[in-house]
C-alpha cells in the first residue's frame, strides 16, 4: 500500500505484525513532485514493497508541514528509509539500491527475497 502525504501519527515501530501474525515493514520515501529521480525510485520500490506486504509512506518534503525534513534531507531527495526518516534507517538516496532494500525487506519481514 502506498500512502502519499504526511504521517498523521509517529511511527512507533518500523516492523509490525500484520493479519495472521506476519511481520510487515513500513518504508518511507522522501519525495518531490517535480523530481524525475523521485518518480523512478517510487516506480521501482512500489512493486518490491507490495511483494513483501510492506507499506510505503511518500512524504513531499516541499509541503510546508515538512520544512524540517526538507532542511535535513532536501539535498538527498529521493531518499528511502526502513521506517521513519533517520540517518540509521537510510537505505538509499537518488537511485534505488536493490540489494539493500531486498535485505531490509527479507530481514524485517522474516522471509526470503
Amino acid at each position: 500500500m502506498i500512502k502519499a502525504g504526511h504521517r498523521d501519527r509517529p511511527a512507533a515501530a518500523e516492523v509490525r505484525r500484520g493479519d495472521g501474525g506476519a511481520r510487515t515493514i513500513r518504508l518511507t520515501l522522501l519525495f518531490r513532485a517535480y523530481c524525475h529521480l523521485c518518480d523512478e525510485m517510487l516506480a521501482a520500490v512500489a512493486p518490491l514493497a507490495a511483494a513483501h506486504g510492506a507499506a510505503v509512506d511518500v512524504i513531499d518534503v516541499d509541503a510546508p508541514e515538512h520544512a524540517a525534513l526538507e532542511a535535513a534531507w532536501g539535498d538527498a531527495v529521493p531518499v528511502l528509509f526502513a521506517g521513519p526518516p533517520a540517518p540509521e534507517r537510510e537505505l538509499c538516496r537518488f537511485r534505488l539500491d536493490r540489494a539493500r532494500l531486498d535485505d531490509a525487506l527479507r530481514i524485517r519481514c522474516g522471509g526470503d527475497a
